[in-house]
């Protein structure tokens, strides 16, 4: 006796009544309020990049208000170096690489 006949409508009935359901209604969400005040969104915050070509160097200058505090030279064929500006004060620090080098221990002391 062939069962398939018997699993299609097992199915067809298990599947039924999913169809048969109507969606709910949505409704359009609505606006978000406004910010509290003191919290509005300052556009000034946001870094400004600069893209310019020295030579064959690419240099890509970032300021925030007007201050420059980071400058990213990638030179033709060879690895990008960045100059960062720490304090503010117009000196500028070389790093190969964006990590600062820090790096936390994570000696296991006792397991339990």
């Amino acid at each position: 006796m062939p069962r398939a006949p018997y699993i299609a409508a097992l199915l067809f009935a298990l599947a039924a009544p999913a169809w048969a359901q109507q969606p709910p209604k949505l409704e359009p969400l609505p606006e978000p309020p406004p910010p509290p005040p003191g919290m509005e969104l300052d556009q000034a915050a946001e870094p400004q990049v600069t893209i310019t070509k020295k030579g064959e160097d690419t240099v890509e200058e970032y300021r925030v208000n007007g201050q420059l505090y980071m400058v990213k030279v990638t030179p033709p064929g060879g690895a990008p170096y960045y100059l960062y500006d720490d304090i503010g004060n117009g000196d500028f620090t070389r790093r190969d690489a964006q990590d600062s080098g820090l790096r936390v221990p994570k000696w296991v002391i006792k397991r339990w």
